[in-house]
């Protein structure tokens, strides 16, 4: 099964996510394997107070809350895009709703933004039943996730939140449009005055990381113009892709955690973000 597959139905688990669960004593007295019971695979070691759902029953709970609570045109059209690693341990959907959108222009360029609603989770115990929200750009396809504030968190052990995640449905709309007037305020501030390669270097803490990021942002100035955008799509090219594209090649480690590591490059550049020097720049 590849790492990513797409579909267009919503309620689809892919065959690699839909297996049952087991549980094996170790040698260790508090701890026991957790097991794929169709394949017979070890999937990790965990607590033996460690319990979880199958893939198939969360990523369904997740999915009758959306078709619950948000409207037939919202969820029409919806794409999803799953991706696993980790034996199939680990795994995410990433659903774009491309009725949801907005425009953001700039002297340049006009892009429209969709949004997304991305829930991942981990059935060995090394990360906890999540759901985010966020913004795809349909121009680059590339991925936004808008901040530590807007997730719903809930260990394994203790359920998903349905009523929390509910209660941020209804609101989503609402959220992503406030989203989406920030990123034409940065689409509308002008980095001509800024040295933005020595930005880079303070937000990032490398120099190599800063070059790297610095070109990107001039491929980006060329199509979007001089501006905040420009940077964060920038930002969001690195999160979305790991090859010759954008000089940010994933080390393969050979573990198959190739689509976690890059959950966590958008996890890095929601830090970015919400950092210090990123909110002064765009005060300035």
């Amino acid at each position: 099964m590849p790492l990513d597959y797409v579909s267009n139905l919503i309620d689809q688990v892919p065959e690699n996510l839909d297996f049952n669960l087991g549980y094996e004593p170790t040698k260790v007295a508090d701890k026991k394997y957790v097991i794929n019971t169709d394949t017979g695979e070890y999937l990790g070691v965990v607590g033996n107070d460690f319990n979880t759902e199958t893939h198939t029953k969360f990523f369904n709970k997740v999915q009758d809350t959306m078709l619950e609570k948000l409207s037939p045109y919202e969820v029409e059209g919806a794409t999803v895009n799953w991706k696993s690693a980790k034996n199939n341990a680990w795994a995410l959907m990433d659903i774009t709703l491309p009725n949801v959108t907005t425009k953001i222009t700039t002297d340049r360029h006009e892009t429209t933004v969709a949004q997304r609603i991305i829930s991942l989770r981990a059935v060995d115990g090394s990360c906890s039943n999540q759901v985010f929200f966020g913004a795809i750009d349909f121009f680059c396809t590339n991925g936004m996730i808008r901040g530590e504030h807007d997730k719903v968190r809930r260990k394994n052990t203790s359920g998903f939140s349905v009523e929390r995640f509910a209660s941020q449905l209804r609101k989503s709309n609402e959220d992503f449009q406030m989203q989406t007037r920030r990123l034409q305020e940065w689409a509308n501030r002008s980095l001509a005055t800024v040295d933005v390669r020595a930005f880079l270097e303070k937000l990032m803490g490398s120099e190599r990381a800063a070059d790297k990021m610095f070109i990107l942002y001039n491929q980006e100035v060329s199509t979007r113009g001089r501006n905040v955008f420009a940077l964060y799509s920038a930002f969001t090219n690195y999160a979305t892709y790991a090859d010759e594209r954008n000089g940010f090649t994933m080390r393969n480690t050979g573990h198959d955690t190739a689509a976690v590591t890059m959950f966590n490059r958008e996890n890095k550049v929601g830090q970015w973000i919400d950092s210090s020097h990123f909110q002064k720049l765009v005060a300035a």
